[in-house]
């Protein structure tokens, strides 16, 4: 059997990894049900204090994949969450290329209502990416998706975690206010929103950067091709630099949707349906739908499995990844914000069309595309995580890859001092002295 955590939790498989912990498909002992169990890898203070807020968060919605339980077992933690199977839209994008719009658009109907639930409660979430929207595997049936991931999502108003100068989550979904150092407010989750309806439309991911030049320079361009002109009237509401010509709520954006939906056309009868296949996969050897089995094939009683150690932690608590298990690695990170300079987007740009912009249209005769200022590559702080790799999507029949993140360093006790990697740092510059 696998090891048991917190006298609760049987980690059965891995089935994703994330920048801070791995994520296990784990047996509940008490509720008898499966579950996604995340596990924190460190033990930093820095990373325990958004482990904590990410716990602490409880939103009950159909769409929203939010934490329902935690353990701690010695200096190991973990939450709980429900089991979703079939991957994330990164993986349907990876099986189907674009997708249809009637099919995106019922995916972003589910999407903006659980973000507006989401705003309801003063949460920003400031990761929203297609690998954190993860999709139930239901076939070729109605689609059905959950927001995920809330390890750097905030109350409006709470103490930011990080330092003055940089910007917290993943680069080519920031909207541009933040880049500019601007708090994290709920217009910038729909920057994102716009960026992701674009990726699953086009089936590749918007260049965010020529979309902010173009639409500042510019204005708002015709539909791109394959996006009915309805739909992209809602998008570009999204897209807009300026956050006083987005969209401010979730709920006015997905109004907008549905009116958007009646004008569509009906789809084709060629046109191929969408199915969300079983991402995980069956269960190992010794495990059964109703839980552990005996040798005989029936249910086990509860019984701890011997711990794991990891030669890289000292002997501290480290779960083994089975050999079949897919590793979905996470581009959340912190980030230098760039120096201070001119606003990217006038107050009031114009809304007029315009020629296109190098992201997917037709370049008209005469047009120039503007040049790309160059950005400097991010300098990690002291304290950020390490990097992971981009995350792929795995095509079909082929094992997915896996990388293993860094062990952590060990932090050595000191009444006046405390290291960050490979430098030490005066008291007086922690997070524990500064209270941030």
């Amino acid at each position: 059997m696998g090891e048991v955590f917190a006298g609760r939790y049987e980690l059965v498989d891995p089935i994703g990894r994330g920048g801070v912990g791995a994520v296990w498909r784990a047996w509940d002992h008490r509720r008898r049900r499966y579950v996604a169990a995340k596990v924190l890898q460190q033990s930093d203070a820095h990373t325990l204090l958004r482990f904590v807020r990410e716990q602490a968060l409880r939103i009950e919605h159909p769409h929203v994949l939010a934490p329902a339980s935690w353990a701690a077992d010695d200096d190991q933690v973990l939450f709980t969450m429900d089991l979703v199977s079939g991957g994330s839209l990164a993986h349907v994008i990876g099986d189907y290329g674009p997708l249809p719009p009637r099919f995106v658009c019922t995916l972003l109907d589910q999407l903006l209502s659980g973000l507006s639930t989401v705003h309801a409660e003063g949460v920003v979430h400031r990761d929203i990416k297609p690998a954190n929207i993860l999709m139930e595997a239901t076939g070729r049936g109605r689609p059905h998706l959950r927001l995920s991931d809330f390890g750097i999502s905030m109350r409006k108003g709470e103490p930011r975690l990080t330092e003055t100068n940089y910007v917290v989550g993943t680069l080519g979904y920031f909207a541009p206010e933040q880049m500019m150092g601007a708090e994290p407010d709920f217009p910038a989750d729909l920057f994102a929103v716009g960026l992701v309806a674009l990726y699953l439309l086009q089936g590749t991911k918007p260049d965010s950067q020529d979309l902010i030049e173009h639409f500042a320079e510019h204005g708002t361009p015709s539909a791109p091709d394959g996006v009915p002109e309805p739909l992209w009237q809602v998008i570009a509401g999204l897209l807009q630099p300026d956050p006083q010509d987005r969209f401010r709520t979730a709920t006015g954006a997905r109004k907008a949707l549905n009116a958007a939906v009646e004008m569509l056309p009906e789809p084709s009868e060629a046109e191929e349906p969408v199915e969300v296949f079983d991402q995980i996969g069956p269960l190992p050897e010794g495990f059964g739908p109703d839980g552990p089995l005996r040798s005989g094939g029936t249910t086990a009683a509860h019984s701890p499995g011997p711990r794991t150690t990891d030669p890289r932690t000292d002997g501290q608590f480290a779960p083994q990844p089975s050999p079949s298990a897919p590793a979905s690695m996470s581009e959340t990170g912190s980030f230098h914000l760039p120096p201070p300079g001119p606003a990217v987007p006038a107050p009031h740009a114009p809304q007029t069309a315009a020629p296109a912009a190098p992201y997917g249209y037709p370049n008209p005769v005469g047009y120039t595309a503007p040049a790309a200022s160059p950005v400097p590559a991010p300098a990690p702080g002291p304290h950020d995580q390490p990097f992971t790799h981009p995350y792929t999507a795995p095509s079909k029949g082929q094992p997915p890859s896996r990388h293993r993140r860094p062990p952590p360093e060990r932090v050595r006790d000191h009444p006046r001092r405390w290291r960050s990697r490979s430098c030490w740092w005066p008291w007086s510059a922690s997070p524990w002295a500064s209270g941030r």
